[in-house]
């Protein structure tokens, strides 16, 4: 075989790989490779694990994942009993002890409780190894008609109750000389999502913040994983607000929307956060192939958004259909 042969090969062998990723992949390559070929669930037996917003959607199914792995958690939501119902999955799905899953419900938002309840996960495991900031809530609404209120709100929840937190857990972590703060981002942190501008601003906010803790972390064993998914099968457009304060979002999921399983999301997010992955992204194509052009041909992605973009487009993106 010439070496023109075994170039041409390679060359269709490349393409190839590249056709099938676009059709079949629901993350980036390094997290589907580590998800693929790099098991560590052991890692996760006896580690205390807090995950806030976890009374439903990602937060929920995350919870379920990682007490199959002999996790041990902290559970967070403002939804007690969404969160008993949690718990006692939880216990059902692995067969742990009642104590092995601590439910410290609280709105991520009311920054002056944010000590206690870190001392009352203190008080009950006597260490965090893991904090998933997974706490927030969506928006949907047209720049010019959102009150700034709603901007105030959506970064109180999802950006400042998420900082203020990890700023009391890296304490600890500082103390203990180890640990590992997890960030539930969104692709809108990463790109604009029209119709979601508060939305989209909280989510960037996120990786300011956290990419700068990543930087000031180094050398000190404590890692920051930042996870990006595109639309999932989750309760966040239940909480969705429109441009007015209090004013919910009407739209129902319906089982036909293209959207990730969320079961699917947690199982991909645990091995991100096993691998401490810097940042992962999260989402079934076409949005995904579109996201890798934003990011590495961001004057030819500008350039189709221009050519194609609709209101309507826009809409049917965002809502899986």
């Amino acid at each position: 075989m010439s070496l023109i042969d075994i170039l041409f090969a390679a060359f269709f062998v490349w393409v190839l790989v590249c056709f099938l990723y676009v059709i079949l992949a629901d993350a980036d390559m390094t997290l589907l490779y580590y998800h693929k070929f790099g098991s560590r669930n052991e890692l996760f037996s006896n580690q205390v694990i807090w995950i806030t917003g976890a009374s439903s959607g990602i937060g929920e199914y995350l919870a379920y994942s990682l007490i199959k792995r002999q996790a041990k958690l902290a559970l967070s939501g403002v939804n007690i009993e969404r969160l008993r119902k949690v718990k006692n999955k939880c216990i059902e799905l692995s067969g742990c002890p009642e104590e092995n899953v601590l439910l410290v419900p609280f709105s991520i938002e009311k920054f002056e409780e944010h000590d206690s309840h870190v001392n009352k996960v203190l008080d009950h495991f006597g260490h965090i190894d893991i904090l998933v900031n997974n706490a927030g809530f969506s928006q949907r609404a047209d720049f010019p008609g959102i009150d700034i209120e709603v901007d105030q709100k959506l970064f109180s929840v999802n950006v400042f109750g998420s900082v203020n937190l990890t700023r009391k857990v890296l304490k600890h972590f500082l103390e203990q000389k180890k640990g590992h703060v997890v960030v539930t981002s969104s692709l809108a942190g990463k790109m604009g999502a029209p119709y979601s501008s508060a939305y989209t601003g909280s989510k960037h906010a996120l990786h300011g913040y956290f990419e700068c803790l990543r930087t000031e972390m180094i050398g000190q064993n404590i890692d920051v994983t930042i996870v990006c998914p595109g639309p999932v099968f989750s309760q966040i457009t239940d909480r969705c607000v429109t441009g007015k304060l209090g004013e919910k979002f009407d739209h129902t999921q319906k089982p036909t929307d293209r959207k990730m399983k969320t079961d699917r999301c947690s199982e991909l997010m645990v091995s991100a956060i096993a691998h401490k992955l810097d940042e992962c992204w999260i989402c079934i194509q076409p949005l995904l192939i579109l996201f890798y052009l934003s990011q590495y041909c961001p004057t030819v992605y500008k350039s189709i958004l221009k050519k194609f973009f609709s209101k309507e487009l826009a809409r049917k993106l965002r809502q899986g259909q």
